[in-house]
């Protein structure tokens, strides 16, 4: 509590307005708890600077840390763990949630380091981390956290070798990070990274700061294990034994969420065990963990992620179970390109894939017979005559909100930090996003029923009722359909029609809503990007009674479109399985 005296007279200098503020923040953190304000506050922190601030994200973060944990840590009174690129303070925040309150009740405490170059995010992340520890009910009286301002590689704060962990999400691809100035510096005991390889003096700076036997987990981009520029350097970690495991991750675990980014499992040389234990790598494939059906046409992002999937895959291979991972000698890999991404050694399993597709072909005929039904029923509408068609009037959206027939409701998209689910965990609200509609598939994300409706209550998320006519309002995947089971919380892009029953049929609706001439007369693009103005959508004008006949037509077409695009990727997964079988040679 040294600083309150500076916390009062800050508190004076404030405005009315930012008075008020911080007196609903006190009332706040009285009621909930210092640290649950702080986290609440600091995941919305995090989304106003999105663009400018990125965050490791806590399954991550929490994977990373179970990682070291199964690696095996150092067994010393104190465990030191240090980020050299904190930011706010994600990884050394998962640290102390594993080992901060355990560690004190078998006698063992826990010191968490770390520097960050921006202060805004180095204040944020020490003061998260005392939170932390306080919520604990450690030991406040010792200086167990201890957050430096400035840049790691130049002016590094913590410059003794004293952590037995490491964790780190380093910064990405900047070739202002002192490579003439630090030419001879001491950390590059495997060799001098060259400018376009930051990665590499992250690596080194690592190993620099651990002790003999210490543990470093740190996310890399994926060029980082191929490129020509780092093959001396990876050289000599692997002869070394310093590294000692590669870990594929599948995209959309951290930004750049494009990227499939990579684990790299380090140990400090000079522990006696390991040094008879360096002959191989293990290298593990998760890259392409996602098997269900649902998720074939995905081709990654943040929201594809199964993190309780993933996390038992890795942990798995670390323990020498499971599937997609392989030991490989050292010397396999020391060839001109010294390549250690783990698709290129980790064998494939055609045995399992043949095994996998046999039952699919019945699934197969069975929908091309329902597609056959549906085509014969399909095919029997015919057009009416088309003077019959102009006389009917139209009206739009906007109007139809005007008049209460409807009410629409626009999405909103969860907050990042929010707990999530898996589909088979009970009543699990699905979370629709535009990112899913963009690539055709089922919503890939699911949030506990209490969170939703706790985020509902807070403004966070918009969720739709079964009967809602569900709009997607981007041109590249414009479409409309009626909620049924398990409607979701939609998210931003996307709007959700709650109608009047007695006025309009929700088929008859979602059939006017998604005809494409519709979209290109409610297209908009005053800001920059193209957009749907719902409010521009036309529909026509019939009664009741003729709306529902409409409405079953536009059922059965939404069925019949459902059923193609199932069809088709159960077809991509059979083609997929029998080319590897054929590849293979087991034909």
């Amino acid at each position: 509590m040294a600083g309150l005296p500076d916390l009062v007279e800050t508190s004076r200098a404030l405005t009315a307005n930012q008075r008020s503020v911080a007196d609903q923040i006190h009332h706040l953190a009285a009621r909930e708890g210092a640290r649950v304000t702080y986290e609440y506050l600091l995941r919305r922190w995090h989304l106003a600077n999105a663009r400018q601030v990125s965050v490791t994200p806590a399954p991550l973060a929490r994977l990373m840390v179970e990682v070291a944990e199964t690696v095996g840590l150092p067994s010393n009174a104190v465990l030191t763990v240090l980020d050299p690129a904190c930011g706010t303070g994600a990884l050394l925040t998962a640290a102390l949630e594993r080992w901060g309150d355990r560690t004190p009740r078998a006698g063992r405490r826990i010191r968490v380091l770390g520097q960050e170059l921006d202060p805004v995010l180095a204040s944020l992340a020490a003061a998260r981390l005392g939170l932390t520890q306080m919520a604990q009910d450690t030991q406040a009286k010792a200086r167990l956290s201890d957050i430096r301002t400035g840049d790691t590689l130049r002016a590094d704060a913590h410059t003794v070798a004293c952590a037995d962990v490491v964790l780190c999400n380093p910064p990405f691809n900047i070739r202002d990070w002192g490579h003439e100035e630090l030419a001879t510096d001491r950390r590059w005991a495997y060799g001098l990274p060259a400018r376009s390889e930051p990665e590499l003096a992250w690596v080194q700076h690592a190993l620099a700061r651990l002790v003999p036997g210490g543990v470093a987990v740190m996310v890399m981009p994926p060029a980082v294990a191929s490129r020509r520029t780092g093959r001396r350097i990876r050289t000599a970690l692997l002869r070394s034994g310093a590294l000692r495991t590669v870990v594929a991750l599948p995209a959309g675990c951290a930004p750049p969420y494009s990227l499939a980014l990579h684990l790299w499992v380090l140990r400090a040389p000079g522990d006696r065990e390991q040094a008879t234990a360096t002959s191989e790598v293990l290298l593990v494939d998760a890259a392409s963990t996602e098997s269900d059906a649902d998720h074939r046409s995905s081709t990654g992002g943040r929201d594809a992620v199964d993190w309780p999937g993933l996390r038992q895959y890795v942990l798995g291979a670390l323990r020498g179970s499971g599937d997609g991972w392989a030991s490989v000698p050292v010397i396999d890999l020391l060839d001109d390109q010294v390549d250690l991404t783990p698709a290129r050694h980790v064998p494939s399993s055609p045995h399992a894939g043949i095994l996998h597709i046999r039952p699919l072909w019945a699934e197969l005929a069975a929908r091309l017979d329902d597609l056959h039904e549906l085509a014969l029923t399909l095919s029997k509408i015919e057009a009416g005559p088309a003077n019959g068609a102009a006389a009917v009037p139209l009206t739009t959206i906007g109007d139809l909100v005007g008049a209460g027939a409807l009410t629409l409701l626009a999405g909103r998209n969860p907050a990042a930090e929010r707990t999530r689910a898996t589909k088979a965990s009970g009543e699990a609200v699905p979370a629709l996003r535009v990112q899913d509609a963009l690539l055709d598939r089922a919503p890939s994300e699911w949030l506990p029923p209490e969170e939703a409706a706790a985020a509902e209550q807070a403004g966070e998320l918009t969720l739709s009722k079964a009967g809602d006519v569900i709009v997607v309002a981007v041109p590249r995947a414009f479409s409309a359909w009626v909620a049924a089971d398990s409607p979701p919380a939609i998210g931003a892009q996307i709007h959700a029609l709650r109608l009047d029953p007695a006025l309009l049929d929700p088929w008859f609706l979602a059939g006017c809503l998604r005809a494409p001439s519709n979209a290109r007369r409610a297209a908009t693009h005053s800001s920059g990007a193209a957009r749907i103005d719902v409010r521009r959508l036309q529909v026509l004008c019939l009664p009741l009674d003729e709306q529902r006949r409409y409405g079953e037509a536009a059922r059965l077409l939404a069925e019949f479109i459902s059923l193609l695009r199932k069809t088709d990727d159960l077809g991509a997964t059979l083609v997929h399985g029998l080319s590897e079988t054929l590849l293979a040679g087991l034909l």
